[in-house]
Formats: C-alpha cells, structure tokens, sequence
C-alpha cells in the first residue's frame, strides 16, 4: 500500500469506522479497488496523479462505470485531499455509507 492508502486504511480497518466493515486491495471482477464496504457496496478509490493522464481517465472511467453496473457506489479522492484533510474524507465516506 501507497502512505496514502496506510493512512485512509488506518481509519477504516477493523470496524472502527461507523462499524462498517472495509476490505483493502480487493478483487471485484477484473478489477482490484482500494477499499470496499460490500455490506452497503461502497468502493473507495484513491487517485495519484497519473490519473490527470487521458488515457488513465478513459480507463478510470470504464472501471468505474462497470463497477457501478454490479451495483457499487464508486467515490474517488485525490491523494492530497486525504493527506490534507483526511476528516472531510471521511465525512463523504460516511455520507455515502448512510445513504446507502
């Protein structure tokens, strides 16, 4: 894992986070996302910034649009938007979760 992804993990492993339950780095189909909440289908993406890339975007965006079609929420940050301020990070994960 990224220092990045260490952080975030670091705030939603083992229940601690509203008690909902993440896995990290985790296979969906033919994809592995960064962290998942199967229980309300969340998947948490973060972004470093070879995802500005085009070709990374068109990807990114296929990806994300098929995760969707299995029925998954898909949020993504940007790596600094954790490291600068990891509680409105959390606020929109939580956000999501509950309205889920």
């Amino acid at each position: 894992m990224a220092d990045v992804e260490r952080r975030l993990w670091s705030q939603l492993r083992s229940r601690q986070f509203g008690s909902y339950k993440f896995r990290r780095q985790q296979p969906i189909g033919p994809y592995v996302v960064d962290f998942v909440c199967f229980e309300n289908k969340v998947v948490i993406e973060l972004d470093g910034g070879q995802h500005n890339e085009p070709e990374q975007a068109v990807y990114d965006s296929a990806r994300t649009a098929w995760l969707q079609s299995q029925g998954f929420m898909v949020l993504r940050f940007w790596n600094n938007q954790v490291l600068e301020d990891v509680e409105a990070v959390k606020q929109a994960i939580l956000g999501a979760l509950e309205s889920r």
